[in-house]
């Protein structure tokens, strides 16, 4: 058995999140721990994070949380990295108050001013969260689909930006499906995934893939189009995912969808296509 979940709202209480994955079948999930699309936010109090670890320790399932879309890591604009920094190391502080263990956070665009010049922006902010929040919370940093300006969309840069960091023991990696493709790694044949897979353990190290996001890919190998798909409609596909779920270190870990909810398939019925194509 695969375990396997989607994202999943925390619209009334945080601890209805863990009431929702539940109804979906998730053996994990993801949530925003807060707005995503603003840079306020209430702070957590007793009563959020006593409700919030009440409902995890009885499903037993696996909180994850994710950074919100506003912080860009690795900005030249002063005002927009200074509160990048600053979010990076609240959702720090908050997934250690509500017991979550990892936290992804993509590595945000350098906006032309140089790839050079965000990574060093990006270690900075890491090493600057890292050290305000003081619990043992690790930050895993998500690979991206090499969109115009995208940091960390080879696994030697998000080594180079692994070795900048001055606790190394608290940062591991979320492996995204879709955006590996989209930045041009096999993820559609046998071969095309134990390279791909081979690549990742010989620059960055398997172990310290912790989480993967799951997800089809709108665009084909190469296209740098970060857009999802429902599990196995996409350009990887079914034989591609089926392919994915039978190797012995993807299958192994905790899988996250963050695949769309339309007419055409929800949250239940890519857990379900995930399960069935891990047989």
């Amino acid at each position: 058995m695969v375990n396997v979940g989607v994202h999943v709202s925390i619209a009334g209480s945080l601890d209805l999140a863990v009431d929702r994955a539940k109804a979906k079948g998730c053996n994990l999930f993801q949530i925003f721990s807060r707005n995503p699309r603003g840079w306020g936010f209430r702070p957590l109090s007793d009563e959020d994070c006593s409700l919030f670890d009440e409902k995890i320790t009885t499903s037993r399932l696996l909180p994850v949380d994710h950074m919100p879309y506003l912080p860009n890591l690795a900005s030249p604009k002063e005002e927009i990295y200074e509160k990048s920094v600053a979010t990076l190391t609240a959702e720090l502080v908050r997934c250690g108050q509500l017991r979550i263990p990892y936290l992804v956070t993509h590595l945000g665009h350098h906006l032309g001013d140089g790839i050079a010049g965000g990574r060093k922006r990006v270690i900075a902010a890491i090493n600057t969260g890292l050290a305000e929040s003081d619990n043992d919370v690790m930050l895993l940093l998500e690979n991206t689909a090499g969109e115009k300006n995208s940091m960390g969309s080879t696994f030697e840069h998000i080594r180079s930006i692994m070795d900048g960091l001055s606790e190394p023991a608290r940062a591991g990696i979320c492996f995204d499906t879709c955006h590996a493709f989209a930045a041009g790694y096999g993820m559609r044949t046998d071969e095309g995934i134990q390279d791909t897979l081979q690549q990742l353990d010989e620059v960055i190290g398997k172990k310290a893939i912790k989480i993967v996001h799951l997800n089809d890919s709108k665009g084909d190998q190469g296209s740098g189009l970060d857009r999802h798909e429902h599990i196995g409609m996409g350009a990887i596909g079914e034989e591609g995912f089926r392919r994915i779920l039978h190797h012995p270190v993807l299958r192994a870990l905790p899988l996250i969808c963050e695949t769309p909810v339309d007419t055409r398939r929800d949250d239940e019925g890519n857990i379900r296509k995930v399960r069935e194509l891990a047989l």
